[in-house]
């Protein structure tokens, strides 16, 4: 296993008039052992990043170390990872063993060796009676699973995902992301995890880098960067339904200044009898919970309630409470969180 940092990274294409820079001076150290994942939108520059840390893409400036390694100049196949992908990238003549073990085989590792290491990692996966199948005989789940097992017979330093369950369905995605867990907490490789899907970074992650137009948001645990969110990109991606973000609210009421953005999410406001007058618009019933959609003003506002409290009707004029010290203040021109006290 092996810590990866990155040291003031940045990546170009083109050059001249022409030149479009993708990622912008990143620097993070992933400790040893540690899962953190890489979220954002599409375009955003994660999977760019992945893949220079994989060594599939150049870096235009700054340094990549891999361990004690700095790993710049390295091919791939130098740099000791293993990579999972979101289209699995079996072979489909092959068999679920000779697809765990083709790497071993290439690499000329002797054939005991081999069968213990598929057998080991079949076991934790749970997928040893599919060793005989073809890739056509199963489902995605199980297609996923024998590709994470391919990565894990390598026994390499690091593991990197590229958005490995974009493929499965709802549930599909909620199971693997169970066994992804499991499998880290038995094998503590240090592993880099692209996700486009807010709720799975949250889940997943030990720390997440939250990326918005090459850039690094926010470094921080899940907890922290959901609690306090570095800037408003963070507080509007992370959550769902994601924070509101009133831009002529009733900032100097509660304490912050009048110019800047107040968000305050769902959860933390309540409806009542006074507060803030709102026009109910809609009314989403999602079992356990609602959500009500209102407008302050000329802005829309996200109130989510539990199913004992009553309806507000649509069309009609509710109230709402925000709760003490959930307040959150940004910086209207540069997005950037403002500490009020």
């Amino acid at each position: 296993m092996a810590s990866i940092t990155l040291r003031n990274v940045v990546k170009r294409y083109g050059a001249g008039k022409t030149v479009n820079k993708v990622i912008h001076d990143i620097s993070a150290n992933i400790t040893d052992g540690e899962f953190v994942v890489i979220v954002g939108p599409s375009g955003c520059g994660k999977s760019t990043l992945l893949r220079m840390v994989a060594g599939l893409e150049e870096i235009s400036e700054g340094e990549i170390s891999i361990g004690p390694r700095v790993v710049n100049n390295l091919e791939p196949a130098e740099r000791d990872i293993a990579m999972v992908f979101q289209n699995y990238a079996l072979y489909p003549h092959m068999s679920v063993f000779d697809n765990m073990a083709y790497g071993l085989k290439i690499a000329k590792v002797p054939m005991g060796e081999i069968k213990t290491r598929v057998d080991k990692a079949a076991k934790i996966l749970e997928i040893g009676s599919f060793l005989t199948r073809k890739p056509r005989e199963l489902s995605g789940g199980q297609r996923q699973r024998v590709a994470m097992g391919r990565a894990i017979v390598r026994q390499p330093q690091v593991f990197l995902f590229d958005e490995p369950l974009s493929n499965l369905d709802a549930k599909l995605r909620a199971q693997t992301r169970l066994e992804i867990q499991k499998l880290h907490r038995e094998l503590g490789i240090t592993s880099l995890f692209v996700t486009h899907d807010q709720v799975e970074a949250m889940t997943l992650a030990q720390r997440m880098i939250v990326m918005n137009a090459g850039r690094m948001e926010q470094f921080d645990t899940p907890e922290n960067v959901y609690n306090h969110p570095a800037s408003a990109f963070v507080a509007s991606f992370i959550g769902s339904p994601p924070m509101n973000l009133l831009k002529k609210g009733p900032n100097a009421a509660h304490g912050g200044p009048p110019d800047a953005i107040l968000g305050i999410r769902p959860e933390h406001l309540t409806l009542g009898t006074d507060g803030w007058p709102v026009q109910v618009e809609t009314v989403e019933l999602l079992g356990a919970e609602r959500l009500v959609h209102a407008r302050l003003g000329d802005e829309l506002l996200t109130i989510r309630t539990d199913e004992a409290t009553p309806a507000p009707p649509v069309a009609g004029i509710a109230h709402v409470l925000p709760h003490p010290g959930r307040l959150h203040w940004f910086d209207a021109s540069t997005g950037r969180r403002l500490d009020v006290t």
